[in-house]
């Protein structure tokens, strides 16, 4: 267990360096093997040869994140609500947090099962590719969709160890999930030949093996606490803020990810090659971002043990020692990218067409480090601190703006008019907090 999460008095606590790197590190490797198993996936598919097969796992995997990270407040609410009741030294709601979180994984995961082949469906027509990066997007979508129950399970036991600060365990599941995961991929996909459905298939599996495992950790600590009773998980009040909660950082990272769609889409409307190389350039861009969301996190588990505390000096020390880090990280994952992209682009890819589009908005995609570092910072303050109606209304605003700069700028620079307006998306987005927080800060303590 982490040393965050073993202190005698949970209010009385200070945030230091030692104290985000405690968390900041181990999640910043944990989310890495992330963008790490999608660039594997398309490694994988990428040695076919065949860019439409490409461009369909682009496009199912987009597919997946559009329905998945609307769900993705079962990790970061649950994160921001778990860290409260540690603050307040409350274990009992911190164990109600979890398995209400569990309750609306199981159901909301066996809808979307259940749905998948609509899921797929819809996601064809609002690409609007070709034939067979139809076919192929379709086929990824329906088998990996069988993994929702699985995998929002594992966004509510990873919130829960991120709420409690303890960065190592995460990083432990996070490795069990995404090791098994690009095993599985090189295994089922590249030797067996089974391409995209095989890169789906493994992650179904990566996904139910991790969520046994966290299960059996997560259980196995709360036999040794006092028991929750029923009364207290069942509490509508506590039921009702955490839907209020959920809701609208739901309506958040929908809104990001509907960005992040019409920038595949109109990707798509400039040819197949061009769809293919910004999905190997958009790996790199979620490489750069987890750098940031480990920083975010931190800031998520002490800005909302923080608040639980009602302790204003660790809160902005929180968020300065944060915001710091974040920015030196992100200097240097642009950096990286800049001198070694062309040669990560290489490794991806074996179509020469792909790898000319790709290098040629490379620098594009290594600046976004350093226009998105705001943003992910404040969301993981946001978030931490349960002010979700702030973060949804700022996010609405950005996705207003970037809607407006994509209409004016990729019909005139085409490519380099898409890249040009994701940048003024992740600027606005953390500006626009910044500003709000200024305000909450003063009322808040």
């Amino acid at each position: 267990m982490d040393k965050g999460a073993i202190a005698i008095d949970a209010r009385a606590f200070s945030v230091t360096n030692r104290s985000v790197l405690a968390i900041a590190v181990p999640m910043t490797l944990a989310y890495l093997t992330t963008p790490l198993l999608g660039l594997v996936d398309t490694a994988v598919v990428g040695q076919f040869g065949d860019a439409a097969l490409l461009g369909g796992l682009a496009a199912g995997a987009l597919a997946f994140d559009v329905v998945f990270t609307s769900f993705n407040f079962l990790r970061s609410g649950t994160t921001g609500l778990v860290a409260q009741a540690f603050g307040r030294g409350d274990a009992l709601e911190e164990q109600a947090v979890f398995w209400r979180a569990v309750l609306i994984a199981v159901v909301a995961g066996a809808m979307l099962a259940a749905l998948s082949p609509l899921i797929a469906v819809g996601g064809q027509w609002f690409m609007d590719a070709g034939p067979r990066v139809s076919e192929a997007m379709g086929v990824y979508v329906r088998i990996r969709l069988l993994a929702a129950p699985f995998s929002l399970i594992n966004y509510a036991i990873l919130g829960y160890v991120l709420g409690r600060g303890e960065g190592g365990l995460g990083l432990v599941l996070q490795l069990v999930l995404n090791g098994i995961n690009i095993a599985l991929c090189f295994l089922l996909g590249l030797e067996l030949g089974w391409g995209v459905s095989g890169v789906a298939w493994a992650t179904v599996t990566g996904e139910f093996l991790a969520m046994l495992l966290g299960l059996a950790i997560v259980v196995r600590r709360f036999r040794s606490s006092p028991p929750l009773p029923r009364h207290r998980l069942l509490d509508m009040g506590a039921f009702l803020r955490m839907l209020s909660l959920n809701r609208d950082i739901m309506i958040r990272s929908f809104s990001l990810l509907a960005a992040f769609a019409l920038f595949t889409r109109q990707g798509a409307q400039f040819g197949t090659v061009t769809l293919a190389a910004n999905a190997v350039l958009m790996n790199f861009f979620l490489v750069a971002g987890y750098f940031l969301d480990g920083f975010a996190t931190a800031a998520e588990q002490l800005a909302g043990r923080a608040i639980g505390a009602r302790a204003a000096q660790p809160f902005r020390q929180a968020v300065r020692l944060t915001l710091f880090w974040g920015f030196g990280l992100a200097g240097g994952a642009t950096l990286v990218l800049l001198l070694a992209g062309a040669n990560l682009v290489a490794v991806v890819t074996t179509s020469q067409d792909v790898r000319a589009v790709a290098d040629a908005y490379l620098p594009w995609a290594a600046f976004t480090a350093l226009s998105g570092v705001l943003a992910f910072q404040m969301d993981g303050v946001f978030i931490g601190a349960t002010w979700s109606r702030d973060m949804r209304n700022m996010m609405l605003l950005s996705f207003l703006v970037f809607a407006a700069a994509l209409i004016t700028l990729a019909p005139a620079f085409g490519n380099h008019g898409l890249w040009a307006a994701l940048h003024v998306f992740l600027l606005v987005r953390g500006l626009s907090l910044l500003t709000i927080l200024r305000v909450r800060v003063r009322t808040a303590f």
